[in-house]
Formats: structure tokens, C-alpha cells, sequence
């Protein structure tokens, strides 16, 4: 039986043709060579359910949401292997509703006669319009295909509700560093790849694991590019003539990954926005998940930029943000923009130094009780405390009810009246708060 019936409209290498990609030969053939995915591959977990059926029931359509070149394609091949079911793979950027209705057909003409289910992979399944969908629909209800639907874009926006609502939406992670690893050994071992016939050395794999990302489809086409001419040991030079592209040193947990950030940082703070564009670059192109830099230029907006440009902040928070939504490559875009917000914004350590210094006072012991007016139920705590000292009760004041909302009370503790920790700068928006606040700490303090 033919498992990959290329009825549908596309054509692809089985995992035994010597001439199809390294990719495609390495495919996965049972559950245990599958990298990755142990969330969804566990025991009881609903793929390995769908992949080693225990009867109960018939099989579930399946919506895989997840990054390019995690296995999505395998997964699909495994349950139709599993059942021996027949396998059939249309793309949703070339199929259209005259395909689909064709391999329904024929799907539900072989289960009633022969008693034999068609497994239907949709790659891309977020380019099909809202009619193919509904044309998938009778199928996926009545079970006259196994529907395993791949999107990269998350099916609650892109996938009709009737057709996501009689599926199993299941959302594969990324592979990490060590399963591109496994991936890529794997490839120098195994016979459908190079058989111990070639070796790699450590520069060569540890370039291939950071150009890949967190693709192991990539990884697998780089390494087969690199060893084109049956070169014996595959060196960094081929790696990077196989890629046309220069494979930055940069070790994630060494000292290039330090120093980088740093110099990323300083940059930003010392306004050079081409410097910080630079390491930006760097970085991403080395492999460096966006989502650690995004998070570094929130810090760098609220410790560098401050109240010079509050705005520096929302826009590296959005950022942040998007970046998670999004992923590489268009997430360069989104931090590309704010390096730019943050390097060309007036900078103030301000608030830093503000809260750092408030901090050193509380870790030296400078503390002292809350003034009594301004304890929960403030106004039996005064009466108590009066009547206990003999002093004139002291009442808390409702800042909304005088002029400009300053009442000049006390709200430091009694040993820290006076105490000064917040001196904005002259810089930005910040240059506004200085002549406010000076004005606001003189009625404070009845000046």
C-alpha cells in the first residue's frame, strides 16, 4: 500500500527514496525517533492517542499550531503509518475547493468499500478560505477523513469556529539547542544519512544548531549543503560557504553572549543607535532568542531612558509583547523600531538611582512607623495615639480637597522627614518635572 498518495496534488520523497532531501529521509518512521514534542507524545497525551490507537473511538482531526520545522508533516505521516491508513497531502497555497472535494470523495468511496481511512494533510491550512474550510466540514463531521491541519498562525483567528470546534487544537513548541543536536548526530549516523561516513567538528555543529534556530528541517538542509562533495569532516568554512553567510561566534551561555548584550546596552544608553543596531543584529543572526533582548530593552527604557521619555517604556513593553506574538524573522522589525525609540530618546537614570537610594536607607535600618495619620482607619488610629501621648490629635487630609490636591502633611516616617531621593534631570520629559516639583515639595513642606 502507498502511504503517500500523490493524488493530492504534490509531490514528496518518501523517508526511503535515496535522491529525496536529507530531511525527508531522516523522517521519523516510528514514535521513539520523533525530537521534540514530549507535552503532546506522552502516555495518555491526545498525538501519541492519535498515533498508537487503543480503540476506543475513532480517531480525532487534529489542528497542529506551530513554528516551521518542528515535525508537523511527521506527526501527520505517523498517524497514517500507525493504522495503516492511506495518506494523502494538499497544500493551501495550490489546492483549491475542487481538490478537496476530489480526495473527499475518493476518501469516503475507500472507507465504505474497503474499509480504509484516508489521513488528509493540510500544510499552510490558514491560506484556505472560508469556502475550502466549509468544505471540509461534512468530512471532518462524519469522519470520512482524519483532517491533520498544520498552520504556523494561531486557528482561533484564521481557522472558521464550526471546523476548529470538531478538531483537537494541539500547539507544538519550538525544538531547543540540544533537539537540533540530536537531529543533526542523528543525521551523521544514521544509514538514510551519511552512515559514520562524515564527521563535523565542534564549530561546524554548533554554527549549524544557532543558524538553524530552532528549525530542525533547516539544520538538516544546512548539514546537507555543507557535506556536498562527500567531504570526509565538515568544517565552520563549509558551514558557511554552504549558507552564504558569515556564522557569528556566539556561544549563548559563554562570554560572547555577555559581552554582546553588553555593548548592546551601553550602546543604547550612549545613544549610538547604529552601534546598537549592530549587536541587534548580531545577536539575532547567532540564534539568540528575541524574546531575552526584548525583555533587556524593558529594563534599558525604565533604567536609562526613565522619566526623560516615559513613552521609551510602552513602546519597548509593546515590543516585548509583538515579539511573543510574532517570532522570527518579522520580530527584527519590531525590535529594530524600538532600538531605534530607545537609543534616539533623552536618557535619565533618575528613578533608577531614585529607587536604588530609597532601597540602601530601608536595608540600613532607616524605616521608623508610619505616621498615625496616614495608617488604615487613620482617623481612630490618631484619637488612640493622642490620647496615649497628650498630644493635639493629628488628623489625615484628603488631598483632593485642597488646592492644586497638596496638603502639607507629613508622609515620611519621623526619621526620614526631609529625605530627598528622586532629583529628576533637565533632560526630556523630565525637564518639565523639575520646576513641578520643586513647587509641589515646597507646599509639602509648608514653604
Amino acid at each position: 500500500m502507498d502511504l503517500f498518495d500523490n493524488a493530492a496534488l504534490t509531490t514528496h520523497g518518501t523517508p526511503e527514496d535515496v535522491h529525496a532531501p536529507l530531511a525527508v529521509r531522516l523522517r521519523p518512521r516510528t514514535l521513539e525517533e520523533v525530537v521534540g514534542q514530549d507535552h503532546l507524545l506522552g502516555e495518555g497525551q491526545p498525538l501519541r492517542r492519535l498515533i498508537e490507537p487503543d480503540g476506543q473511538g475513532g480517531p480525532s482531526s487534529v489542528f497542529l499550531w506551530g513554528p516551521p520545522g518542528i515535525g508537523k508533516t511527521t506527526l501527520a505521516y505517523l498517524v497514517a503509518r500507525s493504522g495503516g491508513r492511506r495518506f494523502v497531502e494538499l497544500s493551501a497555497v495550490s489546492a483549491g475547493v475542487k481538490d478537496v472535494r476530489a480526495v473527499i470523495d475518493q476518501a469516503r468511496d475507500l472507507l465504505v468499500t474497503a474499509g480504509e481511512q484516508t489521513v488528509l494533510f493540510i500544510d499552510e491550512v490558514h491560506r484556505f478560505s472560508k469556502t475550502q474550510q466549509d468544505a471540509l466540514l461534512p468530512a471532518v463531521e462524519n469522519r470520512w477523513i482524519i483532517l491533520i491541519a498544520a498552520t504556523t498562525e494561531n486557528p482561533s483567528f484564521s481557522v472558521i469556529s464550526p471546523l476548529l470546534s470538531r478538531s483537537l487544537l494541539l500547539t507544538l513548541r519550538p525544538l531547543s539547542a540540544e533537539d537540533i543536536g540530536v537531529l543533526i548526530d542523528r543525521a551523521l549516523s544514521d544509514e538514510r544519512g551519511f552512515g559514520g561516513k562524515v564527521q563535523l567538528d565542534d564549530d561546524a555543529r554548533a554554527a549549524i544548531v544557532r543558524l538553524a534556530g530552532n528549525d530542525g528541517r533547516r539544520s538538516l538542509t544546512i548539514l546537507e549543503a555543507a557535506a556536498g562533495g562527500n567531504k570526509p569532516v565538515i568544517t565552520l568554512a563549509d558551514v558557511e560557504e554552504a549558507v552564504d553567510t558569515y556564522a557569528v561566534r556566539y556561544d549563548r551561555d559563554g562570554d560572547q553572549h555577555y559581552d554582546v548584550i553588553s555593548a548592546f546596552i551601553k550602546s543604547i544608553r550612549g545613544s549610538d543607535v547604529d552601534a546598537a543596531m549592530h549587536y541587534l543584529a548580531r545577536m539575532l543572526e547567532a540564534g539568540e532568542d528575541p524574546r531575552f533582548v526584548a525583555r533587556r530593552l524593558m529594563i534599558s527604557a525604565a533604567e536609562d531612558i526613565g522619566m526623560a521619555d516615559p513613552s521609551a517604556l510602552q513602546t519597548a513593553t509593546a515590543a516585548a509583547q509583538s515579539v511573543a506574538l510574532v517570532g522570527m524573522p518579522e520580530a527584527r522589525i519590531i525590535l529594530a523600531e524600538a532600538v531605534v525609540h530607545l537609543a534616539t530618546a533623552p536618557k535619565s537614570n533618575r528613578a533608577y538611582l531614585a529607587i536604588n537610594k530609597a532601597i540602601a536607607d530601608v536595608r540600613a535600618g532607616k524605616i521608623g512607623p508610619v505616621p498615625v495619620h496616614l495608617r488604615h482607619q487613620s482617623v481612630k488610629a490618631s484619637k488612640v495615639a493622642a490620647e496615649q501621648s497628650g498630644a493635639e490629635q493629628t488628623v489625615y487630609q484628603y488631598a483632593h480637597d485642597a488646592p492644586h490636591a497638596i496638603v502639607s502633611q507629613q508622609y515620611l516616617p519621623d526619621e526620614l522627614v526631609g529625605t530627598t531621593y528622586y532629583e529628576p534631570s533637565d533632560r526630556g520629559y523630565e525637564g518639565q518635572i523639575t520646576s513641578r516639583l520643586a513647587r509641589i515639595r515646597a507646599l509639602l513642606r509648608g514653604n
